[in-house]
């Protein structure tokens, strides 16, 4: 399919896209973050453990991270569009056949496997296709697009909560599954660009000379047009492999408070209407910190591998002093802090990641992250499960995400440096050299 145009827009039919990934974000990532509303009903239905019935959950995370990497192949192969418009179908089956519930393990492969995929398929493109269709306001674009994520979660809690009291958790599943297949509506609206590598490829064939020019199987390694499947070789990039520790330290922490803010608030005796307003409240000022930071991150005034390290800073700072909460007020303003600035992250890291690697590599570096950072999101949970034990108190499990996170920047920073290392470099490289005197000048000087 050819692509309708060859420069990234920076607006026009890009924001029918942005709607378009801010949609799939709910219907994905939104879903499977009140997924929990269903925890109970499968195990009491099932009669199984809480251990067993929670691998639903972990099947589904697990599947989401580890097909990024298929997702990003195939978009390189095929498109976008195509990739989003199956994930959607796969999102469907996964809840339709889930709907039939014979038993513990057919959900793992339905609801965990099919739905997991299903995320993936539509995510991946979904967050890649934003960043091709926007340079200068890519980050404002990643920070609407993802916060489809909080807009769909604060109203599907209390929306799945209903259809599970009035069709029960099968009939849910059915009606959320054809939900989900908007998602390929979506997909249809994510018409393919090409990338500005397109007109890089094409300026360096029409620059070079006729005499010099490189062979074809030279063009087909640099020309990154000619990437039919994921770029491997990223691994070896000493950025890339920098932001990647980054992506695992930083996950080790972004899935611990959520998991032990209500047990926190019950330990303190806060009551139970009140601490679900906490989840609410974090919702929402997540959803502001992505719009804020990524509104002021398309200004340019600050450098985003930057902005990154000092969002990073501020998480680690409120995660700090969350545990000092006492009552309901203080813990609220400190969940608020928290949230605010966990969106803000989520706004900008993608779009350090497209400065890290550049465009052409960045359907590749997309998937290799998701998968390489998927080993934080499931050695954090457990880990910070270990240190509450051993402390016998809920606030070690903050201090734990507090101190991984602090140690996660100091590699943003390192990051950086490498960079601007390297720009140094280049500016000198490319100094232009000392005109050599003529030979009658030098003839003067030798007279004088």
């Amino acid at each position: 399919m050819q692509a309708k145009d060859s420069n990234p827009p920076d607006g026009g039919y890009g924001w029918v896209v942005v709607v378009s990934a801010f949609m799939v974000m709910g219907l994905t990532a939104a879903v499977l973050k009140t997924f929990g509303l269903f925890f109970v009903e499968i195990q009491q239905h099932f009669d199984e453990l809480a251990s067993t019935t929670s691998w639903i959950t972990s099947v589904t995370i697990a599947i989401f991270h580890l097909g990024a990497p298929i997702a990003s192949s195939l978009c390189v192969r095929y498109t976008h569009r195509a990739v989003v418009i199956t994930g959607g179908l796969l999102a469907f089956s996964g809840m339709a056949l889930g709907f039939l519930g014979l038993n513990i393990a057919w959900m793992y492969a339905t609801i965990g496997f099919l739905q997991g995929l299903g995320i993936s398929f539509s995510w991946t493109p979904a967050i890649s296709i934003v960043s091709h269709y926007f340079s200068k306001k890519r980050a404002l674009a990643n920070a609407i697009a993802s916060a489809g994520e909080c807009a769909f979660a604060l109203t599907f809690g209390p929306f799945f909560q209903w259809l599970i009291s009035q069709y029960g958790w099968k009939g849910a599943l059915l009606i959320i599954g054809g939900i989900q297949l908007n998602i390929c509506v979506c997909g249809v609206l994510m018409r393919p660009l090409a990338s500005s590598c397109l007109l890089e490829a094409s300026h360096f064939e029409s620059e070079t000379p006729p005499g010099n020019a490189v062979s074809g199987r030279d063009q087909e390694v640099k020309s990154p047009i000619t990437h039919k499947t994921l770029n491997w070789m990223l691994v070896r990039q000493p950025e890339f492999v920098l932001y990647a520790i980054f992506g695992i330290l930083a996950a080790m922490s972004f899935f611990v408070p959520p998991l032990f803010l209500v047990p926190l608030s019950y330990s303190l005796g806060i009551d139970e209407s009140w601490t679900a307003s906490l989840l609410s409240i974090l919702a929402m000022v997540d959803f502001a910190g992505r719009l804020l930071c990524g509104w002021y991150a398309s200004l340019h005034v600050t450098k985003t591998v930057h902005l990154l390290a000092m969002t990073i800073t501020l998480i680690s700072t409120s995660l700090m002093l969350l545990p000092l909460a006492n009552n309901y007020l203080s813990l609220a303003v400190f969940t608020g802090f928290y949230g605010f600035f966990f969106g803000t992250t989520v706004a900008v890291h993608i779009t350090v990641l497209a400065d890290v690697v550049g465009m052409p590599d960045f359907d590749s570096a997309l998937g290799l992250f998701m998968l390489i950072r998927s080993s934080g999101g499931f050695v954090g949970p457990p880990l910070a499960g270990v240190i509450v034990d051993m402390a016998g108190d809920y606030r070690a499990g903050f201090y734990m995400a507090g101190a991984t996170l602090v140690l996660s920047a100091g590699f943003l920073v390192t990051l950086d440096q490498l960079q601007q290392r390297k720009e140094r470099g280049n500016k000198t490289n490319n100094k232009p050299e000392k005109p050599i005197l003529p030979y009658p000048s030098l003839h003067l000087l030798k007279l004088q």
